[in-house]
């Protein structure tokens, strides 16, 4: 079985990638983290840095948890949620586990919601975490 984490710096993505950790003890599950970034130009390199350390700490979270892991950081020119679907549709997602935000309506208007997306269009089931 495979779980797919939605990773960045927020609190929701921690408590994500939390539940993946039960998820996958539970089911004998390996955990996916990704990252996802829209560009990756020269001047982007210090971001794409301290991405890369962001999945080497959840990777080293995840692992010291006793789960298998792998982490992916995705430079396509994608939304995230893009990415999560593709990714997911490509390797055989079992389980896409995503941290939400509260947004007004307004705000989900003008910048839409990644995680709606996901929820919408994933070829598997979704969780979602606050």
């Amino acid at each position: 079985m495979k779980i797919l984490v939605g990773y960045d710096r927020t609190d929701e993505a921690g408590r994500a990638l939390e539940l993946a950790i039960k998820h996958a003890k539970m089911f004998g599950a390996k955990v996916i983290v990704l990252t996802s970034r829209s560009t990756g130009a020269e001047e982007d390199l210090p971001e794409i840095e301290n991405d890369e350390a962001l999945l080497e700490s959840a990777e080293k979270k995840v692992k010291e948890a006793g789960v298998e892991c792998e982490t992916h950081l995705m430079i396509r020119g994608a939304t995230p949620a893009e990415d999560l679907i593709d990714f997911a549709e490509d390797n055989g997602v079992d389980e896409i586990i995503v941290g939400i935000a509260k947004k007004s309506r307004v705000g989900k208007l003008i910048f839409g919601s990644n995680a709606q997306y996901v929820i919408l269009n994933a070829p598997c089931p979704v969780v979602t975490v606050q």
